[in-house]
């Protein structure tokens, strides 16, 4: 597989980036939408301390304040485009992602669990 080098594709080709990135988002978050919230249901306690953890050490709420203008909780909206466990936990690989935080898929689920339990309470 060839890697495409994002400063050299055309301008019809980095319009469709941000597309292509919802599609796939939207596919996996349908494959998985049928576990719902189940995906945390093997959360230990320990898992959940790690999460609370990697939140402090990446600064996730710090870096959620500053997105929304000082409340990083704002961030958080039940009613918003988070409406399933498996998006929830597509948004922390996002950020996983985005922001190079080299977190294995565990510690994602330890993250969203943390989120779902102290925010969205999917269930």
């Amino acid at each position: 597989m060839q890697h495409i080098n994002p400063t050299r594709m055309g301008s019809c080709a980095k319009a469709l980036a941000p597309a292509a990135m919802a599609m796939c988002m939207s596919m996996a978050a349908g494959h998985a939408s049928a576990q719902g919230a189940e995906i945390f249901k093997d959360l230990s306690p320990a898992d959940y301390v790690h999460g609370e953890t990697l939140i402090k050490q990446h600064q996730c709420t710090e870096c959620h304040a500053r997105k929304m203008n000082g409340d990083g909780a704002a961030i958080y909206r039940p009613d918003g485009r988070i409406n399933s466990a498996p998006l929830l936990r597509g948004m922390v690989e996002q950020c996983n992602s985005t922001l190079n935080l080299q977190l294995w898929p565990e510690d994602v689920n330890a993250v969203a669990g943390v989120l779902n339990r102290d925010h969205y309470k999917f269930k």
